[in-house]
């Protein structure tokens, strides 16, 4: 258990569509923390032993009927506490402070007038100047009275308690979101806050975490044999390569070329993981398995779940052949988990089915090693570079379980579907050669439609595919924009898949944002 080796914070989930944010900020400050729904019972929290809370914000009013409240605990426990927002009202409501609905409802920025300098909270805040720090604010309430012993720090136009403080308890409390990027100095704050405040180590470390969890893997493991289904994917990379450098030859991995990846792909999986890493792989060619099972299938929901069962024969087939296996590691990384509301935290237990293997069969009973699954992605893909996987793979881009499947809209054959890859493959090179691929766009890839369009190519008329170009930015990937990419870059990308490419005579670049649109197309 992380919180027993790390000094470690705990954050209240109060339903913040920004909470796991604050998980992220606290990371990057380089300390563990755990985000925890807001009636997490006493024994899970305190078993934590944390040396400080984090109040989430959160959607309700502290009056309404059944509104999320203040466990006894945080009090109870001496240790400092931060209320962001809602966590903010909480706090002033049950200490006697008064909370009211504002008049209007401030969300957007606000500029941020630090009244006590030498305050902790707010260490490396220039507020020399009178015009004050651009901050996020998005709340309907406010605090109108502050509990007995807090006093205001800093003001903003609309909130004349934009933070408070009781510095003999250790509380603070912000009326604006720090963790945003909208307030760019929000990270010195929970910097602050975590290190200065609470006496955090900043010892959350790749290298630290990289000893703990072979530790621990050991330590589930000890001398059971692990089988591991690798996708190409940068999380089941990870995972795998975590997993080698604990056990060794315990570990096998078992990759299913299902002829559904993007140009080179496969070939790199063999190459990183059993020339350079040494790991025991199974390399499994089932491609003609795949294309004969998607013959004549167009529904986007029946490809994926064509493609989810004959993953699971293929890997269960292969599994059989090496005899008896004690655990199946899954790269699944700390968001899945949130989002499953940490049901079963820490426990090792006998899987049936699950989203990364796609249902195994009653008679094949894993226990579950999941080395990832108290890590964020930036931290996944920070771990990789320490466990020295090459950049190609760890910072691949997200990619959906059925591959290209869902994105060769129609029926998927061999010959769309090497169309497709060769058009993939010009897009991003483009964008490489533009150093667009991880800063400009978080996701870019292209899509063949089933639609076919007139074009003139020399002297003759073509009839033939259209492809489209789809790139987003996205900090999340819950909502996204459109990336705006140069002209000059379509325009090159264009010609050259339409020259290059057989069979694509047209080439379109989607606009759409999410929401309405999702990212991919199927």
């Amino acid at each position: 258990d992380h919180s027993l080796m790390h000094d470690t914070i705990i954050i209240l989930d109060y339903g913040s569509q920004y909470a796991q944010l604050i998980a992220r900020r606290v990371r990057e400050a380089n300390v563990y923390c755990e985000l925890l729904p807001w009636q997490t019972p006493v024994e899970t929290a305190l078993a934590l032993r944390p040396k400080g809370f984090i109040l989430s914000g959160g959607p309700n009013s502290v009056y309404d009927p059944g509104a999320p409240a203040l466990p006894d605990y945080v009090l109870d426990a001496g240790v400092p506490v931060l209320g962001i927002c809602y966590g903010m009202q909480l706090l002033a409501h049950r200490l006697g402070g008064r909370v009211a609905h504002s008049a209007r409802r401030e969300y957007g920025p606000a500029a941020l007038v630090v009244d006590e300098a030498d305050e902790p909270l707010f260490a490396g805040w220039d507020a020399g100047d009178g015009r004050g720090e651009p901050v996020w604010m998005s709340h309907g309430d406010k605090v109108e009275a502050l509990p007995p012993g807090y006093r205001p720090i800093a003001h903003s136009d609309n909130s004349p308690y934009a933070a408070a403080a009781n510095a003999q308890r250790g509380h603070y409390a912000v009326q604006f979101h720090p963790e945003v990027v909208h307030t760019p100095r929000g990270r010195v704050l929970l910097s602050n806050f975590v290190h200065r405040i609470c006496g955090c180590r900043p010892d959350w470390t790749p290298a630290n975490v990289i000893d703990a969890q072979t530790a621990a893997i050991r330590q589930q493991v000890g001398d059971g044999r692990v089988v591991l289904g690798l996708s190409g994917g940068v999380d089941s990379a990870v995972a795998a390569a975590l997993m080698h450098r604990a056990i060794g030859d315990q570990l096998t991995c078992i990759f299913v070329d299902t002829g559904l990846l993007r140009l080179g792909e496969a070939t790199q999986v063999v190459q990183t993981f059993q020339q350079e890493q040494g790991i025991r792989l199974v390399a499994v060619n089932a491609v003609e398995e795949y294309l004969e099972a998607l013959t004549g299938v167009t529904d986007p929901e029946q490809k994926r779940r064509v493609i989810g069962e004959k993953f699971v024969r293929v890997f269960e087939r292969e599994a059989r052949r090496l005899g008896h296996i004690d655990f199946l590691a899954q790269g699944t990384i700390y968001p899945d988990v949130i989002e499953s509301a940490g049901s079963g935290r820490g426990a090792a237990h006998v899987i049936k089915t699950h989203h990364n293997v796609g249902g195994l069969p009653d008679d094949m009973q894993f226990q579950l090693v999941e080395p990832l699954r108290m890590l964020f992605k930036d931290e996944v893909r920070r771990l990789g570079t320490a466990l020295g996987l090459p950049d190609s793979l760890v910072w691949r881009q997200p990619f959906p379980g059925p591959g290209l499947a869902v994105r060769c809209l129609g029926e998927v054959t061999w010959e769309r579907l090497e169309r497709l890859r060769a058009a993939d493959s010009i897009f991003v090179a483009e964008l490489a050669a533009a150093d667009l691929l991880r800063e400009g766009t978080q996701q870019a890839f292209a899509v063949l439609l089933p639609v076919r369009s007139v074009g003139v190519m020399g002297d003759g008329r073509t009839y033939q595919e259209v492809v489209a170009l789809r790139a987003v930015t996205t900090e999340d990937f819950m909502t996204a924009d459109w990336a705006r990419l140069p002209y000059d870059l379509l325009a090159r990308v264009s010609r050259r898949i339409v020259n290059e490419v057989p069979g694509v005579n047209r080439v379109v670049f989607d606009i759409t944002s999410k929401p309405p649109g999702t990212i991919e197309w199927e």
